[in-house]
């Protein structure tokens, strides 16, 4: 794994992370930096997912993005929908 992929895949982890929380509607109990662990985690997965497949050029690759967004995407999504639970008010 070069050094700019898990650079990217950190950067990518953090923002789908962060808006992961807008997937959900209502209030979350869960705390931002779990949404946003949650997120860091699957995208570096996604890269890790991404070389065992064979999906690793020269560098960072567009398809190698797209497995980390959607790797990301999908385990932010379950867990602030299914863990976290709402905030009744």
């Amino acid at each position: 794994m070069s050094g700019t992929g898990i650079v990217a895949a950190v950067v990518v982890g953090l923002v789908i992370g962060a808006l992961g929380r807008l997937v959900v509607p209502g209030r979350t109990q869960l705390p931002l930096w779990l949404t946003l662990a949650v997120g860091l985690v699957a995208a570096l997965l996604g890269t890790i997912l991404s070389r065992l497949v064979g999906i690793d050029g020269d560098g960072y690759t567009l398809r190698q993005l797209i497995v980390q967004v959607g790797l990301a995407g999908v385990a932010v999504a379950l867990v602030v929908g299914t863990a976290g639970g709402r905030a009744e008010r």
